[in-house]
């Protein structure tokens, strides 16, 4: 198992945790990253595009003119999707691009993702992520304290949702933003520098992907 120090918010240390190496000694598989993270963007894509066909075109049902002798093309009526303003032969409709992935993948891939912030030396552990006043500011100053990336870069801060003044104070981050342990994903996790996590999340995280 991995020894990582555990800090407080002021930046100092305040002890150690052990890490089990089942959830943060995962092999970085990154093309099952990559999966995971086209897998959540996809569920993401509103699929609200759409066209309206022959019968949804508004109009009269009556020909235009008689079918021969006029030079024009031979058409029923201005719904046609030969017409200006006619309907839309084969366009876009509304659609799902979310697809089903394996429990068993994404567990893994979360555990990668994990994996690979240790690694790099981007977690960052606290004992208790207690925000004074619920302000944003202070919440900035705890990251700078911990040695994470300046407001404008990223941070991933994961807390407990019942961490009332971290939650409203993270509100306002720019670039940050807070997760609760429920919420953890790849996506997020690859999408900030670093990740910060308290000892309770650490345990709740560990607890849910061993399996």
């Amino acid at each position: 198992m991995a020894q990582v120090e555990v800090k407080n918010i002021s930046g100092q240390g305040v002890g150690s945790i052990e890490l089990d190496d089942t959830v943060f000694g995962e092999k970085v598989h990154e093309h099952l990253l990559w999966e995971v993270v086209k897998w959540q963007q996809a569920k993401k894509r509103s699929g609200t595009s759409s066209t309206k066909m022959r019968g949804e075109v508004r109009g009269t049902n009556k020909k235009p003119y008689k079918q021969k002798g006029t030079g024009n093309a031979r058409r029923g009526d201005v719904k046609s999707p030969i017409a200006v303003g006619g309907g839309i032969v084969f366009g876009p409709r509304p659609r799902d691009y979310s697809y089903t992935m394996p429990r068993k993948a994404k567990k893994k891939a979360l555990r990668s993702a994990l994996s690979l912030r240790l690694s790099e030396g981007k977690l960052v552990i606290v004992d208790d992520f207690q925000v004074e006043g619920g302000k944003t500011k202070n919440v900035i100053k705890a990251l700078a304290n911990l040695g994470a990336p300046h407001p404008a870069q990223k941070s991933l801060i994961v807390d407990s949702k019942e961490n009332e003044s971290l939650v409203r104070g993270a509100k306002n981050l720019t670039r940050s933003k807070w997760l609760a342990p429920e919420g953890l994903n790849v996506y997020d996790i690859l999408n900030h520098e670093t990740l910060v996590m308290t000892q309770a999340t650490v345990k709740a995280v560990e607890e849910a992907l061993r399996s």
